[in-house]
């Protein structure tokens, strides 16, 4: 069983060198030259062990301290300790520069991904766990991967050039030495199942502590004026005791293999001097071939003494290049059909027929929910908080799919048509609207460099914004910092209803806009509103009643079934109505 899962990890590993390749391919040549820059920086290591047979015999036996040998083999040292320096800093360079590369790239496609989740992953995944998988992690994958690709491709050159010296001088001792290089290498092969079992756990504390960050940065306000610092300093120690743990954990797993392999090599170096002084005495080898051998063995065995720690950094690497690639393969909850159908314009019914839905399975949401609007209606949905009213609405833009039924416009069901098409034809004024840092010019266009100035100036005065912009010294081009904060709540309103006048979509829903405004904002709040309604089909979630009596109709929604439907007169005077109650509640 275990060699299964050996093998399954191996072919997943090959998997995601096989995915990284169209990453690398644009950098091939930089790549290369990285790699067969170390050969010669570790083959160089083989030269000041070699170097010392001749140097040595020549002082030590012949006693020829003025010979020229003993004064050019210290230049060619330092000359080619030099040319190594050079050559590293060459490896480094273009390892670095690969590596960013590489990570920005990732990074973008999976900025990419990120932007077409649903809406269902970012109700159940937390900003720490985003920002922690899809940026984090692919600088582990990368950044990691690649400075320790250098490490070991320039030992694993040095390694076999001075091997190639190890039996040059000896292979008795030689022999030796790579029985106890291998031993000393043996732990690591344990090392990635020892890792693997508890990465799941640490990612998931770091990202934990990434959210701490992020909630003390945007809840500020509400920890000032609740005094929570208590409070959060306990939940912030709680989390970095789990990521203590974490880390000695990971301690004891992987920590003793260095010093293994350390009490290892000992013993080779151990077995090689005794060895080696009873091939001196039999003079099978001079004293020189052994300065050598123990030179190039020291050089040999000293970077294994830490390279369980380096490996163990890349089996690191290897893992978040995984997770990271899990992220790439990963299909969307809400994509497009092979084929879609491009929605030209709304001209027809749309239709919910039969529809059920449920964000956790066997807890439904909304159940068998029929409704027609005809092109031109506004509708106003009402009822209980939490009765199914938002979600009854969300459907429409595919934030998420039906469980049963279908949604359909001009007779067709929405899955059928590409998102992008379906999406452009309708657009949205949510109750708390997302401003991006930035200007008020960029907020109201979003992107878009095809919108005349005369069009954003009728946006502007539209939303009834004409008189705030009028009164800023730069205008639309004020900063608003981030997510909006120099503006009141009503400015944030009539900014997002001017994106939709820029937008001028033929459908536009309404979710609960004014519910969080003054009376004062809202009045001015509902006169945009009220234009960005004419000639448009308009779904309006309303908690304030007062706001929907002139549309054309009224569902009541309560625990995710439409309970009565009709205007404001009609179920104003039916008899036992529950939109009735509502209002005069509303009204005392």
């Amino acid at each position: 069983m275990f060699h299964l899962r050996e093998k399954i990890n191996k072919l997943y590993t090959v998997e995601n060198y096989r995915k990284i390749a169209p990453y690398v391919r644009p950098y091939w040549g930089r790549a290369m030259i990285a790699v067969l820059i170390t050969i010669p920086i570790g083959a160089m290591d083989a030269v000041i062990a070699w170097s010392l047979k001749p140097y040595m015999d020549v002082v030590m036996l012949e006693e020829q301290t003025t010979s020229f040998q003993t004064v050019l083999i210290p230049i060619i040292i330092v000359a080619f300790s030099l040319v190594q320096s050079l050559l590293n800093y060459g490896a480094t360079y273009f390892n670095t520069w690969v590596g960013q590369k590489i990570a920005q790239n990732v990074k973008i496609d999976l900025y990419n991904k990120l932007m077409h989740y649903h809406a269902g992953f970012f109700d159940q995944t937390n900003s720490g766990k985003v920002l922690f998988r899809f940026n984090k992690d692919v600088d582990t994958a990368c950044g990691g991967l690649l400075s320790n690709l250098k490490h070991f491709t320039t030992r694993f050159f040095s390694s076999v050039s001075l091997i190639g010296v190890l039996f040059y001088n000896s292979w008795q001792l030689a022999i030796v030495a790579v029985i106890v290089l291998f031993g000393a290498l043996y732990p690591m092969t344990t090392l990635r199942r020892r890792l693997k079992s508890i990465m799941n756990k640490t990612v998931f504390s770091g990202s934990v502590l990434i959210t701490h960050y992020n909630e003390a940065f945007n809840g500020n306000r509400v920890v000032a004026s609740y005094n929570l610092y208590d409070y959060q300093n306990y939940r912030f120690k709680q989390t970095m005791r789990s990521v203590f743990k974490l880390g000695m954990k990971m301690t004891q797993r992987t920590g003793i293999i260095s010093p293994l392999m350390h009490f290892i090599v000992s013993i080779g170096v151990a077995a090689v001097i005794w060895l080696g002084s009873y091939l001196i005495v039999s003079k099978q080898i001079t004293p020189g071939n052994f300065v050598s051998f123990i030179t190039a063995l020291i050089m040999l065995y000293n970077p294994i003494k830490s390279i369980g720690n380096n490996f163990a950094s890349i089996q690191m690497s290897l893992m978040a290049m995984e997770r990271v690639f899990g992220l790439m393969g990963e299909v969307p909850a809400i994509h497009n059909k092979k084929y879609p159908v491009k929605l030209k314009d709304v001209s027809g019914v749309i239709e919910y027929r039969d529809v059920c839905f449920e964000y956790v399975p066997g807890k439904p949401v909304l159940k068998n929910i029929n409704l027609k609007i005809e092109c031109g209606q506004t509708i106003a949905f009402v009822g209980n908080s939490g009765g199914g009213k938002t979600t009854l609405v969300n459907l429409l833009p595919r934030f998420y799919d039906v469980k049963s039924g279908s949604v359909r416009i001009n007779n067709r069901d929405i899955r059928d048509y590409g998102l992008r098409s379906l999406r452009d034809k309708i657009a949205i004024v949510f109750q708390d609207n997302f401003l991006f840092s930035g200007t008020i010019r960029e907020n109201i266009l979003l992107g878009r460099d095809d919108v005349s100035q005369e069009q954003i100036d009728e946006a502007i005065q539209s939303a009834c914004l004409d008189e705030f912009v009028g009164s800023l010294e730069k205008g639309l081009d004020t900063e608003i910092g981030e997510r909006g904060v120099l503006l009141s709540g009503g400015e944030k309103q009539r900014i997002a209803i001017a994106r939709a006048f820029i937008k001028n979509a033929p459908i536009v829903i309404l979710d609960e806009a004014t519910s969080a405004l003054d009376n004062k904002s809202e009045t001015v709040v509902q006169q945009a509103i009220d234009n960005l309604m004419k000639d448009r089909t308009v779904l309006i979630i309303a908690h304030r009643l007062s706001t929907v009596r002139h549309a054309d109709k009224i569902i009541v929604v309560n625990y995710g079934e439409i309970v009565e439907e009709g205007t404001h007169e009609q179920l104003i005077e039916k008899e036992g109505s529950i939109y009735a109650s509502l209002y005069k509640a509303q009204l005392q």
